[in-house]
């Protein structure tokens, strides 16, 4: 019986946190990227970031950033674009958790908020968001769907985040079996 009141109220919660989120994601989403390479720092919007992750078109900003910062333009588009798949049920019960916690520090060293404050809850949302469209992420779905005004990126650590999300796929069956209920 207490399990099937913790599910219930895990499935509840979610629920109500995706319902909300896909109701006026809009409002809560970023609208800027703060990218960083080393001693390099530059703001774009979401939408120009985003242009380039759909289409491969480089503004003059991201293309002079991404020259100084000597990173190869489809790299960083393969790594923003290609999706992981997973299931956003399974995934909001194990970013819950104490495992979770451990995914979101790690994949927070990439994609954070400016003041480094809940970075946690704000990338769990991201997330869960992402997932709960079409059960895929992408990083750049994670930034556009970032629940703050503006989001930082390590662009030196993109590769490592991306990682993350295909250990994350792989792994998210084997992880929630560890996962007390």
């Amino acid at each position: 019986m207490r399990l099937l009141s913790k599910l219930l109220r895990s499935g509840l919660a979610l629920t109500a946190a995706l319902a909300i989120a896909l109701s006026s994601s809009s409002a809560l989403a970023a609208e800027k990227v703060v990218l960083k390479y080393r001693i390099f720092r530059q703001s774009i919007s979401v939408e120009e970031l985003s242009t380039f992750a759909q289409t491969g078109e480089l503004s003059s900003s991201l293309r002079v950033n991404l020259a100084l910062a000597r990173q190869d333009p489809q790299l960083i588009r393969r790594y923003l674009t290609e999706s992981v798949a997973v299931d956003p049920v399974l995934l909001d019960r194990v970013l819950n958790s104490p495992v979770g916690n451990i995914i979101l520090d790690e994949i927070s060293q990439s994609i954070h908020t400016p003041s480094r404050r809940a970075d946690r809850q704000a990338l769990r949302a991201a997330l869960v968001l992402s997932a709960a469209r079409d059960r895929n992420i992408s990083l750049i779905e994670v930034i556009q769907n970032y629940p703050a005004a503006a989001v930082e990126v390590d662009g030196d650590r993109l590769e490592r985040a991306y990682r993350q999300l295909r250990q994350l796929e792989k792994g998210l069956p084997d992880v929630l079996r560890r996962i007390p209920i």
